[in-house]
């Protein structure tokens, strides 16, 4: 049975204090009310980096660029319509205060603690990694 691949990009954004941001899903999306890295869909002809820099811009009204973006891991995981690949990038400089536009909250978190938020099947296994790189 063949799937279709979406492509899916997502950022770790991580503060001085190696804290991770997380947003919360807003009610009446798929999977509402868990806790996800911010990103979104890569469009038709668009690179991974530069559909994060404008989910990150959409979704929390920052702005960064692709020297900023150091890829960390990636999830592949079989949803039932569909299967997802996820980069996972982490980004350490931006500008602005990240805020939630399209999400219902947004947390700093120690990346030890990221396990005690639910989160969606695809993000949860970067914790690991995260854990290990911070």
């Amino acid at each position: 049975m063949s799937h279709s691949i979406l492509l899916v990009v997502a950022c770790a954004l991580v503060d001085a204090d190696r804290r991770v941001l997380i947003a919360q899903r807003p009610q009446g999306k798929s999977l509402a009310g868990l806790w996800e890295f911010p990103g979104g869909k890569v469009e038709p002809g668009e690179t991974p980096e530069a559909a994060l820099i404008r989910e990150l811009e959409e979704e929390l009204g920052i702005n960064t660029q692709s020297a900023c973006l150091a890829p960390a891991s990636f999830a592949s995981h079989s949803y039932e319509n569909f299967h997802l690949l996820m980069p996972l990038y982490v980004c350490r400089k931006w500008q602005g205060t990240p805020a939630p536009r399209e999400h219902i909250a947004l947390k700093w978190v120690r990346p030890q603690a990221l396990h005690d938020y639910p989160m969606p099947p695809a993000d949860a296994p970067l914790i690991a990694a995260l854990c290990d790189l911070l």
